[in-house]
C-alpha cells in the first residue's frame, strides 16, 4: 500500500517508515503547508489530511500526523502547540519545571488516514512519562532527549531510534492504523 505523508518533516517520514514498513511512504507535494489550528492533536491531523486529500492523486492514500507533548504541572501544554511552545523547547521547559516535583508527561500521536474514496481512519497513540533533569542522549528529535517512558531510566534520546520505532507514540498510532486497516479490509 502506499501513503502520502502530508507533512515535510523529516523525522516523522522516517519514524513511520519504520513503523509501517509494508508500506510505502513518501511527502506530499504541494505548494504550502495547512495551518494548524485545530484545539486537538484529531484535528491538526484530519486538517492535514484534508489538505493532502485536495493535493495528492486521486488514487493514494493520505496521512495526516500531528503530535506533541502535554506536561501535566503545566496543564498539559504545550500540547498542540508543542512544535510552536519555544523556540528553545527543551531549556525553556525544563525552566518552566524548575523546581516542581511533578514531572509527569506524555507524548500523544494522532494519525488521520484518507482513502481515495474519502472515507477516513483516525487512531492514536501515547507514551506515558516524566520530564528528566536535564537532557541526555543523542538519537530521535524534538523533546526525545529529556523524556523518560514509564518503567525506563534513559531518555528516548539514550534508548535510540531502534527502541523508538517499536514503543513510541508514533508507533504505538501506526500500529493501530495498520490493525484498523486489516480489520476493515481496506
Amino acid at each position: 500500500m502506499r501513503l502520502v505523508l502530508a507533512s515535510r518533516n523529516p523525522n516523522k517520514l522516517r519514524e513511520l517508515r519504520a513503523a509501517l514498513p509494508e508500506w510505502e511512504i513518501d511527502v506530499l507535494d504541494a505548494p504550502e503547508e495547512p495551518v494548524e489550528d485545530g484545539a486537538t492533536f484529531l484535528e491538526n491531523a484530519r486538517i492535514k489530511a484534508r489538505h493532502g486529500r485536495a493535493h495528492a492523486e486521486p488514487t493514494e492514500w493520505v496521512l495526516g500526523e500531528d503530535s506533541g507533548i502535554e506536561v501535566d504541572a503545566l496543564g498539559g501544554r504545550p500540547g498542540v502547540e508543542s512544535a510552536r511552545w519555544s523556540r528553545n523547547w527543551i531549556e525553556d521547559l525544563l525552566k518552566a519545571l524548575a523546581g516542581d516535583a511533578d514531572r509527569r508527561a506524555r507524548y500523544r500521536c494522532a494519525l488521520v488516514a484518507l482513502a481515495p474514496d474519502g472515507r477516513e481512519i483516525a487512531v492514536a497513540g501515547a507514551l506515558e512519562g516524566e520530564i528528566a533533569l536535564a537532557p541526555r542522549g543523542e538519537e530521535g528529535f524534538g523533546y526525545d532527549p529529556i523524556f523518560v517512558p514509564c518503567g525506563e531510566s534513559r531518555t528516548v534520546a539514550e534508548l535510540g531510534d531502534a527502541w523508538k520505532a517499536k514503543h513510541s507514540h508514533r508507533a504505538r498510532a501506526a500500529r493501530a492504523l495498520a490493525d484498523a486497516l486489516v480489520s476493515e479490509r481496506w
